[in-house]
């Protein structure tokens, strides 16, 4: 039991949610009936929102996995063996797979005009929102420099937020 105790305590609990979470953006209800539809003049402005919110999102996700290579893990805390990266994409964001992940349910939701799917969204920037807490307090306690590094650079959407 103390062993199942310990490994809960690494942050599995986290990974158990963000798998339950993208379940339910995938496969849950996306829309509420009847449908809701835009205003005809917000139409095309909010398809190239949903367009580039898609791009951004897609970037930052790909650049995110790429660039942190070998330090990729779904726990939020580093392996025992990760660099702090703040090069490329980490110049300008600190967590960019959450960003680009946030953006990409954002841009479907727009796209499809859900806002069952808006709520998704909103639900997954939360639960990011603590789950990269926890990572940072592991990333501060681990890298000397990351204080630093986190006053600099934002958190999930370059030069937003």
């Amino acid at each position: 039991m103390k062993k199942l105790n310990r490994r809960w305590a690494r942050g599995e609990g986290y990974v158990v949610v963000q798998v339950l979470l993208f379940a339910l953006i995938i496969f849950g209800p996306r829309q509420l009936k009847p449908l809701v539809y835009w205003p005809r003049g917000l139409q095309l402005p909010l398809q190239i929102l949903s367009g580039v919110s898609w791009l951004l999102g897609a970037s930052l996700l790909v650049l995110g996995l790429v660039q942190l290579g070998k330090n990729l893990s779904a726990l939020p805390h580093p392996k025992e063996e990760a660099q702090l990266v703040e090069s490329g994409i980490f110049a300008l964001v600190r967590h960019p797979i959450y960003g680009g992940l946030i953006l990409l349910v954002f841009a479907w939701a727009v796209f499809e005009t859900s806002l069952v799917m808006l709520f998704y969204a909103f639900m997954l920037f939360g639960f990011f929102e603590l789950k990269s807490r926890r990572e940072e307090r592991a990333l501060r306690q681990k890298f000397a420099a990351y204080s630093a590094y986190q006053a600099r650079v934002r958190k999930f959407i370059p030069f937003i937020y």
